[in-house]
């Protein structure tokens, strides 16, 4: 039986998601949205470009009809209003709250055995949100947070080495913000450390626009946010459960005590596989490194702390 992904959001990052979702022939597809024919619409559009892109991969557009995700093998999460010049992701935080809630209430009705991937921002505090109200164990909520920003970090040192990007790994840890840590001694090209690749001060250069990737391309889009990268990330985390690749990339994951972090959803090397996140992988910290991600840490709690009183 193939496998089934809905996507909740047909905006830019859900239906470019639904799109790479289908031309990758990972799974059948559902978009659903509040937009009345939106959905619908674009997945028509993406129907019909099946014969060029090669694939079979089944594509429904709904408005507001949950039915259609019933049985999803992952539902990727999308919903949400998007960032705007001048609004940090804290600013998101009571509208998406809201969404987000009503969102998973509806899938876990109709998908209670479904993998949660979350999209919508603020990242972290938007996991704690579907993990709360889902009622799902904590291995099948899963943030999309890492992996963009490692590969927004792998694509600014591929461009300063000039150099392919398939040469290129790197790990960022903690919340999905401006509080993120890149960690240059895990981030190689061709399995050297860049640290012994670049100077300190262009590690650090690249390490801050990292910090601020999503911010610097509302800057330019004036009235829109990234969406091409965000979808693939999540693509990536998508084909990593449905083929079972027990595939370790950075993730918004559910913490109990690693990393001395407990009770947050924070951003750590994960090994994915059909269950979900199947383990949590530690790596050692320096002083300076552990300081980074508990001052991360707190920057996710504060947010957390925020839900609690908005409710």
């Amino acid at each position: 039986m193939k496998k089934k992904v809905t996507v909740i959001g047909a905006g830019n990052v859900g239906a470019t998601a639904a799109m790479l979702v289908a031309e990758k022939d990972l799974a059948d597809v559902v978009l659903i949205d509040v937009l009345e024919g939106v959905p619908a619409g674009k997945a028509l559009d993406l129907t019909e470009a099946a014969p060029i892109e090669k694939h079979d991969s089944g594509i429904t557009g709904v408005t507001g009809d949950y039915s259609e995700a019933k049985d999803s093998d992952i539902v990727i999460i999308t919903a949400g209003i998007p960032r705007k010049p001048g609004m940090s992701r804290d600013d998101l935080l009571s509208t998406n709250m809201g969404i987000m809630r009503e969102v998973t209430k509806d899938v876990a009705a109709v998908a209670p055995n479904t993998i949660l991937i979350i999209v919508s921002n603020p990242l972290d505090a938007m996991c704690h949100v579907a993990y709360e109200t889902s009622g799902f164990p904590k291995n099948r909520v899963i943030g999309m947070a890492g992996v963009l920003d490692s590969a927004r970090f792998r694509a600014f040192i591929a461009m300063e080495l000039n150099v392919s990007v398939e040469n290129t790994h790197a790990f960022v840890l903690g919340g999905h913000g401006d509080t993120m840590v890149p960690l240059p001694r895990y981030s190689t090209v061709a399995g050297i450390p860049i640290t012994e690749l670049l100077p300190p001060d262009r590690i650090e250069a690249l390490a801050d626009r990292t910090r601020n990737g999503g911010a610097e391309i509302v800057g330019l889009l004036k009235t829109g946010s990234a969406y091409y990268a965000p979808a693939s990330a999540a693509v990536e985390m998508a084909e990593a459960i449905l083929k079972d690749k027990k595939k370790i990339l950075p993730c918004a994951a559910f913490l109990e005590g690693e990393y001395g972090i407990d009770g947050l959803f924070i951003g750590v090397p994960v090994k994915l596989g059909e269950s979900g996140v199947e383990e949590i992988i530690e790596i050692d910290l320096t002083a300076e490194e552990k300081e980074a991600l508990g001052h991360s840490a707190d920057a996710v709690r504060g947010l957390v702390e925020d839900l609690k009183r908005l409710r």
